[in-house]
């Protein structure tokens, strides 16, 4: 052999043997986002079992995930106290004692969290709850961008430092150091103002978390997680946006080796495929693993890492992220379960369960004609209708006696269950007859209070202008079917306003993007705004009646930011509507076709996805049809408009 071949079989054969010799070690992380306190596999607004959902299937998932690894740590990313009914009845019907465990947190300490970060609805009930409820939990939190009062003190530890013995790929122990960063929206200030204000602050989700980089390496972090309740966004969301969604940004910070996400309601990896650097199929953004496990425990997201040490640090060699579903689709789209439920987590839910069923199903009056929401999108709205008619009539008598008593009563109210991120089932539909507190829990999602706020015609006109930046722009020369709805923009955000009459022009570009930014000055899609019969002053003088979110600034309305508010009322709208109804006995919930569609000059056909239920009310809607099937188990529906 050749001096040359000779030294370079020996140097193969020690480089050969350093790798052979180097440590590695593998771990998983397993993530749960968006619960929504659906703690068990029941659909409490149609008092059925359902499959696609439910801590309770959630959790046999991960123990068939644990017990595949020898290394594991499993990390809740918020919004798990509200968002069923049996939420609602905890905090606000039983009540939590002092000492007391949250149903949620007895569950989730039952399956060994190792740390949880908070999110933006863990507020929603008021900070004595929250700081009550996470007593309970037998694992620790944080939040590295909130803060007490009006100081720079964290309300909760900034990170969480995870000491854990884990085994190598020889099976030797190693003692490793995982620091665990979360934050939360900082809009939570807007969106509970009325909990909030005066009590915490938040700053910027990017800034905190890179402060506090450099801090947990300096205290000796082998791997560096954000878990944060935040949504993966867009690549040019820059630091001091204060931006909601801030994923992708977050994977650009140096020194962070892995990002758990949430708050959207979305999936990755599988979704999100169009942003760059990123691997979709993988779970990778910009080389980093990414995880978001859609909502209600319909996923566990788990990331799988192989790690390398190496001049005595440990650093990721590899990674990849995957989701795994408790149910599928089949042939014909029906929901076919792929687990079954945790016999210890329905134990322990059996009780709250049970108190909760008995809580839903309580009458309280009637409705002379269904309530559903399949085309709220497209045409006024009965499930919308009758919330503006309970607003309205609390509104008459909140303001008597006051200075605003005579000015003219409008009403905001949106669609919340219409389908969207919340799937192909994710409607209203309440039979004619008896009506029970599921039903009005059905109506009204959220536990938002009641506001008042003042508004002249101008300001209805641009609200009005922002609300249906929710419609794609059509093009009335195209012959063929056009798509309407802009899944991007939240149903939620969609307000129709009661009490003036209006048309939707869909040639019309939008005023306003989602962030509420004038967009096209010129652009009118809000025309023929009438009050009374005539045109609108926009000078006149109303009030309109909202929530707490939309008044306090809550999806950034032109005009509505919180400082035109003239009454905050302690009710929930949900509440309202119970009392609107039990008072009158009975109620029509009809639709007044208060807004429509402008006519297009010519025959064009616009398209949107509802439930396959939808179908047996098309008759409702002048033009409509059935067009074929979407995707995810939606149905395509079509409307012609002239």
């Amino acid at each position: 052999m050749r001096r040359s071949s000779l030294v370079l079989a020996l140097l193969a054969g020690s480089l050969l043997a350093g790798v052979a010799n180097a440590q590695t070690a593998k771990l998983r992380i397993m993530e749960t986002s968006d619960l929504h306190t659906n703690l068990v596999n029941y659909d409490y607004y149609k008092d059925a079992e359902a499959h696609d959902f439910g801590f309770s299937k959630t959790a046999t998932v991960i123990r068939q995930t644990r017990a595949e690894v020898q290394n594991s740590l499993l990390i809740d990313c918020g919004d798990l106290l509200q968002g069923t009914p049996l939420a609602d009845y905890v905090a606000k019907v039983k009540g939590l004692k002092e000492g007391e465990v949250h149903p949620m947190y007895a569950a989730m300490n039952a399956l060994g969290y190792d740390v949880a970060s908070f999110g933006n609805h863990e507020f929603n009930y008021g900070l004595p709850f929250i700081e009550n409820a996470v007593k309970g939990a037998k694992f620790p939190y944080s939040a590295a961008n909130i803060f007490k009062g009006s100081t720079q003190e964290h309300w909760s530890r900034p990170y969480v430092m995870l000491e854990r013995t884990f085994k190598d790929d020889t099976g030797a122990d190693q003692k490793m150091k995982i620091a665990v960063i979360s934050a939360v929206p900082p809009q939570i200030m807007q969106w509970d103002k009325g909990h909030l204000e005066g009590k915490l602050n938040t700053t910027d989700i990017i800034d905190a978390v890179e402060k506090m980089v450099p801090v947990v390496r300096q205290a000796g972090a082998d791997l560096v997680i954000v878990a944060a309740h935040t949504g993966i966004g867009i690549p040019d969301t820059k630091k001091g946006d204060m931006a909601e969604n801030v994923g992708y940004a977050l994977t650009l910070l140096p020194g962070i080796d892995v990002v758990l996400t949430g708050h959207q309601h979305l999936s990755f990896p599988g979704g999100f495929k169009d942003l760059p650097n990123t691997d979709a199929t993988r779970g990778l953004v910009n080389g980093k693993p990414v995880s978001m496990p859609g909502f209600w425990g319909s996923h566990l997201g788990v990331i799988d890492i192989q790690l390398a040490k190496k001049d005595g640090k440990w650093t990721v060699a590899d990674a990849a992220s995957t989701l795994r579903p408790i149910s599928k689709r089949d042939e014909n789209r029906k929901i076919v379960p792929l687990v079954e439920n945790d016999a210890e987590v329905m134990a322990m839910a059996k009780q709250i369960h049970e108190e909760t069923l008995k809580y839903i199903r309580a009458p309280f009056g009637k409705i002379e004609a269904p309530i559903f929401s399949y085309f709220s999108l497209v045409q006024d709205d009965p499930s919308v209708q009758i919330v503006s008619d309970a607003q309205i009539w609390y509104a008459k008598k909140a303001l008597k006696g006051t200075k605003y008593e005579s000015l003219p009563i409008l009403s905001a109210a949106a669609p919340f269950k219409a389908g969207g991120r919340g799937g192909a089932n994710y409607y209203t539909d309440v039979a004619a007859g008896e009506i029970a507190i599921k039903n009005a829990n059905d109506l009204y999602l959220y536990p938002n209070t009641l506001q008042i706020v003042t508004m002249n015609g101008a300001g209805v006109r641009e609200w009005l202008e922002m609300s249906v930046g929710i419609f794609n722009k059509i093009d009335a020369t195209k012959t063929e079917p056009q798509n309407v709805i802009d899944n991007g923009f939240p149903s939620f955000n969609f307000d129709v306003i009661d009490g003036v009459t209006y048309e939707v022009d869909l040639t019309q570009a939008r005023r306003y993007d989602n962030d509420g930014k004038l967009v096209a000055a010129d652009a009118r899609r809000i025309k023929n705004l009438s009050f009374g019969g005539k045109p609108i002053d926009d000078k006149q003088e109303f009030v309109v009646v909202t929530n707490n979110y939309r008044a306090s600034g809550g999806g950034k309305f032109p005009g509505v930011d919180g400082k035109n508010v003239i009454l905050q009322s302690p009710d929930e709208n949900r509440q309202v509507l119970i009392d609107y109804i039990s008072e009158k006995k009975t109620v029509n919930p009809s639709a007044d076709k208060n807004w429509s569609f402008a006519k297009v000059g010519k025959p064009v056909t616009i398209v949107f996805d509802s439930s396959a239920t939808a179908e047996k009310y098309l008759g409702n809607i002048k033009g409509s049809s059935k067009i074929g099937d979407g995707e995810n188990g939606f149905v395509r529906y079509g409307l012609k408009l002239d």
